[in-house]
C-alpha cells in the first residue's frame, strides 16, 4: 500500500511493480485557497523518497499540482515533504487513483523535468535491493549520478540547437569502421566458439558465455580489449547497445582505446569517478538521452542507462573492485547477470582466469564456455618454474641482497638482455610489518596496539593505525628495543633489486604511483598485484615474490585469488618468455599457472566448495556490528527452514577499540530470497522502533570466511 506524510514508524513493503490501484478516483472537489489546481490527468506522482530507513523502502504518492504538469514526468528528479522535512526524491510514475484515503500531499518542486531514471534501471535497482537485502534508495544513488545543472543546461542548450532537447545523436556514415570490419572475428578466432558468439550477437540474439582469455601481448596490447570491442562491434551490427565494466581506470584506457579503434571516434563513452562530477554527468546524459549506446567504465557503469541493451560484459570478475563498498554492497558480476536476464540481453564474463561464480554459471548451464585449444594455450603461455626453495638464496651474494633465489636471480639477468622484466610483489610500502629484533614478536603501538611500520630506510618506525612516532619502542615481551621486517614492501624490493642490478633503472608501479605502460628497453619493474604496467612488446621474464604471503591468507577464496593475481601478471610476458613463481610446486595453485589451466583448478573449486557448504553453492549472510545488537537481530529473524547460523564470533577491529561482533546465515543456493527478505525484514524491525546501534548486513561478501 502506497501513502504519503508517511511517520517514522510506518512499516509495510511495496514491490515497485506491484502497485494496487484504489478503484474509486480521487475527489476532485475546488482546491482550498492558496492551494495549486491538481493536474487534469494522471494527478498522482509515485515517489520513491531518499532515505536510507529499511522500513520506508516503498513507493509514496503525491499530488501532482497543474503547473508541474509538463515537468513532472517519470523519472526526473522531486522534491518532496517527508516526515516533516523537504527530501529529495524519484518520480517513478504517473497514475489516476490512489489507495491513499486522506488527501494528498502535493509535490514541492520538480528539480528538473530530465528523465535521469529510466523505467528499466528502476526495474534493476529494485532486483538489486531485494537480491543483496537492501533499499532502493541505497541503489539509486549508485546507479544515477549526482545532478550537475550547468551540464545539464549545456546539454539542453545543446539539443536544443539540434532539432530538440533530447534529439539523438547523428549516426556515423555507411562504411565506417563498424561496416567495414563486419564479419572479422580478431581475436575471437583463436577461440573454438567464440566466432559463434558473435554471430549470434549479430543476429541480435543473446549468448550468455564464460569466456577463458589467452594470455600474451600483440603490437596494440593484450588481446583482450579489442576481443570486447568486436563483440560489442557485432552488438551494434545487431542494433542494440553494450555496456563494458572493468576493474579499474588502467583497464578502462585500454578498453576505450580499443572499442575507438574497432567502433570509430564517437560511438561510445567511458565511464569512470576519477573524470570530475561535471564530465562524467555530460557522458552519462549521453548515454541516457540515446546520443551513444555503448558505455565503457568501473563498477558504477553497470547501470549505465543504454538503451535496448544487447551484451553486458565484465572482464576480471574475480577483482574485489568490483565489490561496491556502499550499501546494499552488490557484485557488478550479478548486477550484470540480473541485468541481461531482466532485459534478454547478451553477458560476457572474461578473464585470464575463472572464478568459482561463473564456473558455476557454466555448470548449471546458464552459460557456456569460451576457451581456445590446449595447443593454442601452450604456444601463449609463458614458461613457468617453481623455484620454492629458500635454500637457494644462500648460492650467491647479490641474489640474497635482494631476497631471490638463484633461478630467479639468473632469469631476470637473462631477461634483461632482451627487454623489460616484471618483479610482482604481494606488498606496497617499504616494511609495511615489523617485528621484535630479539623475540621476533610483532611489533605494536603502545597507544593504540596497531601494527608498527618503516616509510623508508631511515625513518622511524611508525604506528599504521594512529599514525604516531615510535621512536622510543621498546618490545613489552624482551626489553628489546631493534626491529626486524616482518614483511618486505615493493619500495624496500626495488631498493634490494638496485643494489643487485647498478646498471638497470628500476621503476615501481602500486597505490602511490600506477604506471599505465613501460617502454621496450632495459628495466626492472617493481609492482603490487593489479599495477602491473602494460610493456611494450610484452615481458622479456618475470619473477612472482614471496608466494607465501598470498597463499597464506585466512581466506576461502585465497588460491583462487592468488592464481588470478598470478596469471594477470604473467599474461604480460612474452610467449615463451620464462617466469618464476616462489612457491612450492605442490601446491594447487601453482600447478594451475604451470599448466596454464585456470578451468580445471576452478572446478575444482567449486566442488570442494559444494562438498563444504560454502559460497557460491550455497547463500551466505553476514551480520556485523556491537556484540547486544546482532545477536538481536539474529532473535528477531525469522530465518528460512533449514538455515544455519555461524557465531557470532568476535572481529578484529582495523582501527580503534570499538568491539565488535559477526555472525553468518547459510542457507541453500534456492533458499537465498528468503534469506534476504527475512535479513530486510528485520533490518525494517529495528529501522521503525530507532534502534541505535547498527547492523551492518552484506548478502554473499568476498570476505565471508
Amino acid at each position: 500500500m502506497t501513502h504519503t506524510n508517511p511517520s517514522a514508524d510506518d512499516g509495510a513493503l511495496l514491490p515497485l511493480d506491484a502497485v494496487r490501484e484504489r478503484s474509486v478516483p480521487p475527489a476532485r472537489s475546488a482546491p482550498a485557497k492558496g492551494v495549486p489546481e491538481p493536474a487534469a490527468t494522471l494527478p498522482v506522482a509515485r515517489v520513491v523518497v531518499d532515505t536510507p530507513l529499511p522500513h520506508l523502502d516503498r513507493l509514496f504518492d503525491y499530488l501532482v499540482p497543474a503547473p508541474m504538469d509538463a515537468d513532472a514526468v517519470p523519472g526526473c528528479r522531486v522534491r518532496v515533504r517527508f516526515a516533516g522535512k523537504l527530501t529529495d526524491g524519484f518520480l517513478l510514475e504517473r497514475a489516476e487513483t490512489t489507495e491513499h484515503e486522506g488527501r494528498l500531499t502535493r509535490l514541492e518542486r520538480v528539480v528538473s523535468p530530465e528523465p535521469v531514471l529510466a523505467p528499466e534501471i528502476a526495474l534493476l535497482a529494485r532486483a538489486v535491493a531485494d537480491r543483496y537485502a537492501g533499499t532502493l534508495a541505497d541503489v539509486l544513488r549508485l546507479a544515477v549520478p549526482p545532478r550537475h545543472a550547468r551540464v545539464e543546461a549545456e546539454a539542453e542548450a545543446e539539443g536544443a540547437a539540434q532539432g530538440g532537447p533530447r534529439a539523438a545523436g547523428p549516426e556515423p556514415a555507411a562504411g565506417g569502421p563498424v561496416e567495414e570490419a563486419a564479419g572479422d572475428p580478431g581475436p575471437w578466432a583463436g577461440y573454438g566458439d567464440g566466432e559463434a558468439f558473435l554471430t549470434a550477437l549479430a543476429q541480435g540474439r543473446s549468448p550468455r558465455a564464460v569466456w577463458t582469455a589467452l594470455p600474451g601481448i600483440g603490437e596494440a596490447g593484450p588481446e583482450w580489449p579489442r576481443a570486447v570491442a568486436v563483440a560489442v562491434r557485432e552488438t551494434l551490427r545487431g542494433g542494440r547497445g553494450a555496456v563494458v565494466v572493468v576493474p579499474d581506470g588502467k583497464d578502462v584506457v585500454q578498453a576505450d582505446a580499443a572499442l575507438t579503434a574497432v567502433l570509430g571516434p564517437g560511438r561510445h563513452v567511458s565511464l569512470t569517478a576519477d573524470l570530475g562530477p561535471a564530465e562524467r554527468y555530460r557522458r552519462w546524459l549521453k548515454v541516457s538521452r540515446g546520443e551513444v549506446r555503448v558505455v565503457v567504465g568501473t563498477r558504477g557503469a553497470a547501470f549505465a542507462p543504454v538503451g535496448d541493451l544487447g551484451l553486458a560484459v565484465v572482464w576480471d570478475d574475480g577483482d574485489d573492485l568490483h565489490a561496491e563498498r556502499l550499501a546494499p554492497y552488490p557484485h557488478t558480476r550479478e548486477i550484470l547477470a540480473m541485468r541481461a536476464h531482466q532485459g534478454r540481453a547478451g553477458l560476457l564474463v572474461g578473464g585470464y582466469t575463472r572464478t568459482a561464480e561463473a564456473t558455476r554459471l557454466v555448470a548449471t548451464g546458464w552459460a557456456a564456455p569460451i576457451t581456445a585449444a590446449r595447443e593454442t594455450v601452450r604456444a601463449r603461455a609463458p614458461r613457468v618454474r617453481p623455484a620454492g626453495d629458500d635454500a637457494e638464496l644462500a648460492r650467491d651474494e647479490a641474489a640474497r641482497a635482494a631476497r631471490l633465489p638463484s633461478l630467479a636471480w639468473r632469469t631476470l639477468k637473462a631477461g634483461l638482455e632482451d627487454g623489460p622484466v616484471l618483479v610482482q610483489v604481494p606488498r606496497r610500502g617499504y616494511l609495511p610489518a615489523l617485528a621484535c629484533q630479539g623475540c621476533r614478536a610483532p611489533a605494536r603501538c603502545a597507544h593504540c596496539a596497531g601494527p608498527l611500520a618503516l616509510r623508508n630506510g631511515h625513518a622511524a618506525p611508525y604506528c599504521r593505525w594512529c599514525g604516531r612516532i615510535a621512536g622510543a619502542w621498546r618490545c613489552p615481551a624482551c626489553g628489546a628495543q631493534r626491529v626486524r621486517a616482518r614483511v618486505v614492501g615493493a619500495r624496500r624490493t626495488a631498493e634490494e633489486l638496485g643494489r643487485a642490478f647498478p646498471s638497470v633503472p628500476v621503476k615501481t608501479s602500486g597505490k602511490d604511483g600506477v604506471l599505465a605502460t613501460v617502454g621496450p628497453g632495459r628495466a626492472l619493474v617493481v609492482a603490487t598485484p593489479g599495477a602491473e604496467p602494460v610493456p611494450e612488446g610484452g615481458y622479456a621474464a618475470a619473477v612472482l615474490l614471496d608466494g607465501w604471503a598470498l597463499l597464506g591468507r585466512p581466506d576461502l577464496r585465497v588460491a583462487e585469488e592468488t592464481l588470478r593475481r598470478w596469471m594477470n601478471a604473467a599474461a604480460l610476458v612474452r610467449a615463451g618468455g620464462e617466469l618464476v613463481v616462489l612457491a612450492d610446486s605442490s601446491l594447487l595453485p601453482v600447478q594451475a599457472l604451470l599448466r596454464w589451466d585456470p578451468v580445471t583448478h576452478a572446478e575444482r573449486e567449486l566442488a570442494d566448495r559444494t562438498e563444504l557448504g560454502f559460497p557460491p553453492a550455497v547463500r551466505m549472510a553476514t551480520l556485523t556490528g556491537p556484540p547486544a545488537a546482532v545477536r538481536e537481530m539474529l532473535k528477531e529473524t525469522a530465518l528460512p527452514e533449514g538455515a544455519q547460523v555461524l557465531g557470532p564470533v568476535p572481529v578484529e577491529p582495523s582501527k580503534g577499540d570499538q568491539v565488535r561482533e559477526r555472525a553468518m546465515v547459510r542457507v541453500s543456493w534456492g533458499a537465498g530470497p528468503a534469506l534476504a527478505a527475512a535479513l530486510k525484514g528485520a533490518a525494517g524491525v529495528r529501522s521503525a522502533r530507532k534502534a541505535g546501534e547498527v547492523v551492518r548486513v552484506c548478502i554473499d561478501p568476498l570476505d565471508a570466511i
